[in-house]
């Protein structure tokens, strides 16, 4: 039903127990720097990275268990600043890769908190980076094991739990977060997850299996992977009407032990989607693992620049979708027009998202 990642072992979680941090966001500064020492002709034109809206970015820890599942859930939350906060918070829950964990994709979580928008990182412990552990002759069972139904089913229901605790009473956070602007995401195996919660669906023995999570108002699609077992991609998609913005490169083909995707699985994702609110960014160049926290040995001077683009653009996107901007969207496809293959077009926003103004 999923596809596996190639995404290489991260570093492990922190501590057990519920932790706070502040973390300096030089990503951000780095494509800057790579600029200045020349990284050649085709990078040149692009603007120096500019200021982070905070020096600092603070996250919390959460070590969730869902007792009916009795399954652990850690998720880190990357919080705006006092700064970047007006008014209700909108919030991505973003879900990793096949290996990823909470700490990866941090510069998507710094990114977007620092310019107001929370990122919640779900960790799914049936694919994450424990599957790297162990006896390396059972990496294929582990693999198999993680690509499974049964866990793309799993994953679905970290997302929609996490969610649920970040906005109970209790948690602190709860009051502040903007419930008409609660947006899911993913990279690769987390693209999937991303589908189905809103609103891809199969059919087995006869009914159909859908998770939709209804909370969320778009979709944020990176890197998708087909939907394996299923030969008939558009009736999976048939359900998905939220509006969805796909990224990937002209080199995003997944090599992992025992599987294979080809560029080409991610257009189709893409075409798939039967809603005309949909936009395309394909970056020219950076493999599949260049959205990951993988750095300069991963696609050179490319992959801070396609870093920090991608975090630009699902802001750009958002201000589309729930406030009806569509400037910003244009404006990042001109700001950006050097690495790409293909920018996002604008597309017409519905009258019940478009009313979803961001309160200033």
């Amino acid at each position: 039903m999923t596809h596996a990642d190639d995404v290489a072992p991260v570093s492990p979680a922190g501590p057990v127990g519920p932790r706070t941090g502040n973390g300096g966001l030089t990503r951000r500064r780095v494509g800057a720097m790579l600029l200045g020492a020349g990284a050649g002709g085709l990078l040149s034109g692009l603007p120096a990275a500019s200021a982070p809206a905070s020096d600092v970015t603070r996250f919390v820890d959460f070590e969730w268990v869902d007792p009916a599942r009795g399954r652990a859930v850690p998720a880190r939350l990357y919080w705006p600043g006092a700064s970047a906060r007006k008014g209700p918070v909108p919030l991505i829950v973003f879900s990793h890769g096949l290996g990823g964990s909470r700490t990866g994709y941090s510069y998507l979580g710094e990114a977007w908190s620092a310019q107001g928008t929370a990122s919640l990182h779900i960790q799914h412990v049936g694919s994450d980076q424990t599957l790297w552990q162990g006896n390396p002759i059972l990496l294929l069972d582990r693999l198999d094991s993680a690509a499974d139904e049964r866990e793309a089913i799993e994953r679905t229901h970290d997302v929609s739990f996490g969610l649920d605790q970040l906005l109970q009473r209790g948690n602190p956070f709860h009051a502040a977060i903007d419930r008409k602007r609660i947006v899911a995401a993913g990279h690769s195996y987390g693209a999937n997850t991303t589908l189905i919660l809103t609103g891809a669906q199969v059919v087995r023995d006869g009914k159909l299996l859908g998770f939709r999570d209804p909370r969320f108002s778009a979709s944020i699609v990176i890197s998708a992977p087909p939907f394996y077992g299923e030969t008939d991609l558009a009736a999976v998609l048939a359900s998905v009407d939220v509006p969805t913005l796909h990224v990937t490169t002209t080199e995003d083909t997944i090599r992992i032990p025992g599987r294979y995707s080809p560029v080409q699985d991610r257009l189709d994702v893409y075409a798939a989607i039967p809603t005309q609110q949909k936009a395309l960014v394909v970056f020219q160049g950076g493999s599949h693992s260049v959205f990951t926290d993988r750095s300069l040995r991963n696609g050179g001077p490319l992959n801070p620049l396609v870093k920090r683009a991608t975090a630009e653009v699902g802001l750009a996107f958002l201000d589309l979708v729930h406030r009806s901007a569509p400037v910003p969207l244009e404006e990042w496809g001109a700001t950006w027009k050097p690495i790409l293959a293909a920018a996002p077009t604008p597309f017409p926003v519905a009258a019940q998202l478009a009313n979803h103004k961001r309160r200033a």
